[in-house]
Parts: C-alpha cells; structure tokens; sequence
C-alpha cells in the first residue's frame, strides 16, 4: 500500500492519522520530495491531487472516500460506529466539520486577499469560541471513542497558530483539554510530517 501524500495539507494529514491510529504498514510518498512522483501520480488519478492512495490494484482518491476504505479495509479499532443511525449522525457532524472549520482552513491557506482572510479567520476563532461546550460533552468529539470526525478536526486545530488564531484555555477550557489529550495521543504524532511540527515550534 502506498499513499500519494503532501507535507503539508490538511486532507492528506486526516488520512495520515488514520494510518497512524490503525497501526497500517505503507509507504508514504510525499510529493514535494520527488519529482517522479508527481509525474505517477498524473497517471493514478485524473486530478493529480493527494491524497490517493493504492492498494494493489486499486487506487482511491478523494479524502472522504479514502478515509471510509481505510477503516472499512482495516476495522480495527473502529473509527465508526456500527449502527447505522449512528453512523449517519458521525457522518452529519463530519459534514458540518469540513463545512464550518476544515474549509475556513483551506481558505487562509489558499487565499490572497486579505480582507477575506481577516472574515474568514475572526469567524473560525468564534465559531470555536462558541461550539467549546461541545468538547467537554463526551471524551472525543460527540463520541465516546476516537472517530474519522475527530481525525478530520485534529490537523486543523494543530494548524491555529499557523493561521494566527490564539486562543487561551479560559476562553476554550473543554477544547483545550481535547487538543492536549490529541495532540499528544501516539499516532497522531507519529501523522506529522516534519513540515507540520514547525507550524506549532515552540508553542
């Protein structure tokens, strides 16, 4: 198994996570470091964008359907729940995290114009501010185990001080208690790239 990755990307990252978490042995190419990569990579997928991953004869790409085949191919631990009630509500909060906070990611990473990215991030920051009830209802996010929700959200909230949004823990006390607790769980460690760790050197 082989996974078509960038070094620094929030979508690749969630994927990387996951791999870490379900302890599955493949190689990570990352695109930046070789040039012939990037030209496989033009003939795996119609898009030329990572993450795709390959499995022996098969190629998967789009962070969603890449993220379902992981867990799906490799169930343990599960990362979604079993019934499918519960499911629909994990998949609904996973919607509503790439909605509101992963794309407002996307967006200071991506955008040149400074008044949107000043909006975007003054939203971001409050919409956190506000939905810190929420963290302290259950261990992990609106679940009692770590899920594909918590796998998308992490590497976004790993990425604040890249994005210069600073919050302190008496404004956050329950989110800041869930970052510690992810931030320092192994696997999503051992997801970083080095890239990655130096958004947050010396944080």
């Amino acid at each position: 198994m082989a996974l078509y990755s960038s070094e620094n990307c929030l979508d690749c990252h969630r994927v990387r996570f996951i791999l870490a978490e379900k302890g599955i042995n493949v190689e990570i190419i990352h695109v930046e470091q070789d040039r012939a990569a990037t030209a496989d990579l033009a003939e795996l997928n119609p898009y030329s964008e990572t993450p795709t991953l390959v499995d022996r004869d098969m190629v998967l790409y789009g962070t969603w359907v890449v993220a379902e085949y992981l867990d799906e191919r490799y169930p343990h631990p599960p990362l979604m729940p079993i019934d499918p009630v519960s499911r629909s509500r994990l998949r609904l909060a996973m919607y509503r995290v790439h909605r509101d906070w992963v794309q407002a990611g996307e967006t200071l990473e991506k955008s040149s114009g400074e008044k949107k990215i000043a909006a975007t991030r003054k939203a971001l920051r409050d919409d956190l501010i506000a939905s810190d009830q929420l963290f302290g209802l259950t261990p992990f996010l609106l679940h009692d185990e770590l899920s594909l929700a918590d796998c998308a959200l992490v590497p976004l909230l790993w990425r604040l001080p890249a994005y210069d949004i600073d919050l302190t823990p008496k404004q956050i006390p329950n989110l800041t208690k869930y970052m510690d607790r992810m931030f320092g769980r192994d696997s999503f460690q051992r997801s970083l790239t080095e890239v990655e760790r130096a958004l947050r050197e010396g944080d």
